[in-house]
Order: C-alpha cells, then structure tokens, then sequence
C-alpha cells in the first residue's frame, strides 16, 4: 500500500474510533426527570423505561421526580439549567411539549427552542367513565341523559390537560351546559366520580379500568385508534361517530437542545433498543400503554403537529391561557 494511501487509511480509522466513542451512551448515570409525582402515568412510563435500559445504557438510569405547575418546573430545569450532555433528559408528555405553548400566557420555556427530541416512549388512551349509579349504559343514550339534567359537572385531572379538553370538546360538540371541575390530583378526581359528585370523567384507561371491572364505574367510550386490550367491549369515540374526540396522551423523552448530534443519536439508538426487547413491551402493555419506540424525526413531527392540534382546540374551546 502507499504510503499516502496508509496514511488516509489509518486517518479514517481514527475518526471512525473517535466518533464511536462520542456516540456511546453518557458514562455516568443518566437522570431522568419528571414533572409528575410518584405513581402517576408518566412515572410508571419513566420507572419501566429506566428498568428497560440497565443493559443499553449500562452507567444506569436515576428517575427524578419534579412534580408541580403541570410539568413546567421540570421542563424549565431540563431546559433552562441542565448540563447539555446527554447526562440529563426529561420524560416530557403531551401537556408539556404540545399542549403548554397555548394554554399558558407565560411559559418559562419553549418546547420548540428549548429541547432536541429523542425518542417517543409510549402513549395511553383515556376512557369516558360515568358513575355506576347514572341510568345511561352507552354514549348516546348518556348524552340524551344529560342534556336533559338541570346541572352536571365533568371531572378533570386539572385545567389545561387532554382530559379537561376531552370534557370540552365533548359539551360543545354534543350541545351540553356542563361545568368542568378540575382536581389537583388524580386521586381527588377519582373520589370525586366513585362518589358521583362529578357526572362524567376522561380517565386514563389504565386507571379507570379496575373501577370498570368491579362495577363502581362504566366506561361509554375508549379516545384511542382502537379498543383497548383492558376494556375490549368498549367502543372507541371513532366507532360512535365522534372522530374529534379521538386523542391520547404520549411521552416521550428530550434532552437540552444543545446536546451534540452524536450523543443524542447514541441516546436514541439505546431507548429505541431498549423498547424494541419483548419484557419491556410486554410491561408496558399490561400497565396499559401502548410502545411507541420513534425515533427523532418521527418525534419531532409528532410534537409539532400535536402542537398545531391542540393550539386549534384550545381556540375552539376558548380556554382562557393559564398566567
């Protein structure tokens, strides 16, 4: 070989050493926060995924709860004062990277400017669920009910949340006079609808469905694709003529947009890994989500045209931005 020639050889073997090593996985432990308090659905989505990933991300993979102001405390902590080395990422949901930029006046971050998308982890469906003592046993025959009620009240796991505008959506479209009642926590809303002091609730179906199954709540109606594998007798919002109440929540994870190219590659390549092994599918399917496992630039369009979506529902709604 000539000399040049070897030269040129052993130059390239170099550079394709060197950005091995940049795109490997970080070597210290990965942490991974959350803007959602133990035990909640994103929780349960971060706790599995960073169970998932002890043999594709070997220097391991901490959950950090942030719970507070629907996410945003997390959010403004990935994106405002984390280190931009793939040793920091946030689990981010519908809430925080769509639905934000347009239910809040003021947000301490811009999911477009601040986060370099990673990965789309999982998503859940919701499940329409009235108490077991209101006399309706479809949608229909719900609707008719409660149009003719004096009052009725719609439970939500907060303002500015896909449940909270499922409930809308729903009372515009169907002519009802409801009044939304927003909890602070999953549990309150919960206790709210086992006890009938709400008439109405978009649940996560993984949630609602032991109520389902023992008979305290009836589900009418399932926003997914298609019916759920834990509620298979209920009919999807698409089934009963509503195409527009067809929406779930997704997660997903973002690192600060200034992390290098390579690491995020390397940092995509160990989730999508990590989703694509048959255990980890398996457990998030019995915990009711659906894996997703896309990449960056499926992610990405997905937070955008989700963005787009919701910015239209919440004008239609005419939801007052949160300060």
């Amino acid at each position: 070989m000539p000399q040049t020639t070897r030269r040129a050889a052993l130059a390239g073997l170099a550079l394709l050493s060197a950005a091995s090593a940049r795109a490997a996985p970080p070597e210290r432990p990965v942490r991974l926060v959350l803007g959602f308090p133990p035990g909640s659905g994103p929780d349960v989505v971060a706790r599995l995924l960073a169970d998932g990933q002890k043999e594709t991300v070997p220097s391991g993979v901490v959950v950090d709860n942030r719970p507070g102001a629907a996410g945003a405390i997390a959010a403004q902590e990935v994106a405002r004062t984390a280190a931009p080395d793939g040793t920091t990422l946030l689990l981010g949901e519908v809430g925080q990277l769509a639905m934000a930029p347009s239910t809040y006046a003021r947000l301490p971050y811009d999911p477009a400017r601040d986060f370099a998308p990673i990965a789309e982890v999982a998503a859940i469906d919701f499940a329409f669920v009235v108490p077991a003592g209101v006399p309706a046993r479809d949608l229909p025959a719900y609707l008719a009910w409660a149009t003719a009620q004096p009052g009725l009240f719609l439970g939500t796991f907060g303002a500015g949340t896909p449940g909270h505008f499922g409930a809308a959506m729903l009372a515009a479209g169907s002519g009802l006079k409801a009044e939304a009642v927003h909890f602070r926590s999953t549990g309150d809303a919960m206790t709210a609808i086992l006890n009938n002091n709400v008439q109405g609730m978009f649940g996560s179906v993984a949630l609602v469905a032991p109520h389902v199954q023992a008979g305290r709540l009836r589900a009418l109606a399932i926003t997914g694709p298609t019916r759920s594998p834990l509620l298979p007798e209920v009919p999807t919002m698409a089934e009963l003529g509503q195409p527009a109440l067809s929406f779930h929540s997704w997660f997903g994870l973002v690192a600060p947009r200034a992390t290098p190219e390579p690491v995020q590659a390397a940092l995509e390549s160990a989730t999508l890994r990590a989703l694509a092994a048959p255990g980890l599918r398996a457990r998030m399917q019995e915990a009711g989500f659906r894996v997703s496992g896309q990449g960056r630039t499926a992610f990405a369009t997905l937070i955008r045209d989700e963005t787009a979506r919701w910015a239209e529902v919440v004008r239609a709604t005419g939801f007052r931005a949160i300060e």
